[in-house]
């Protein structure tokens, strides 16, 4: 699959989801990282005007598992959200976030996933730390 045909795929697997009720989406997909990005409008601030937390959480968790279900045999496997963590760095009050998750462990039963979300201006938002189970279908 070319990474275009990739990139369509993945969007298609979006459609009526959290990800794309929140803006989210992927601008490049490999097995060595999954980029993507989100507004930060009405659908992902909270209430003092800035960038709501749970979208950052939201937004690394989506990116985490794009990518995670790139190293399994999709769809006999899949990935599901085992934990995640975030440390929210620096505020954001409009425009876009970029993020970019990354491997850090990628086994046959978990993986481990890093994700940095970085604002308009390259400043380092949001940084997460995502581990996958990984399930058969069945």
């Amino acid at each position: 699959m070319t990474e275009n045909e990739l990139l369509e795929f993945i969007r298609n697997q979006e459609k009526n989801t959290l990800a794309e009720n929140l803006g989210i989406v992927v601008t490049d997909a490999s097995k060595e990282k999954v980029a993507g990005r989100m507004p930060v409008d009405s659908r992902t601030k909270q209430p003092l005007g800035t960038l709501h937390g749970g979208a950052s959480v939201a937004f690394a968790e989506t990116l985490g598992s794009i990518a995670g279900t790139l190293h399994v045999n999709y769809p006999d496997e899949f990935v599901v959200g085992a934990e995640i963590n975030a440390n929210h760095i620096k505020s954001v009050k409009s425009g876009w976030v970029n993020g970019i998750a990354t491997p850090i462990h990628i086994g046959k039963r978990t993986q481990v996933w890093n994700i940095r979300v970085r604002d308009e201006n390259d400043q380092l938002v949001c940084i997460s730390r995502l581990t996958l189970a990984v399930v058969k279908k069945g």
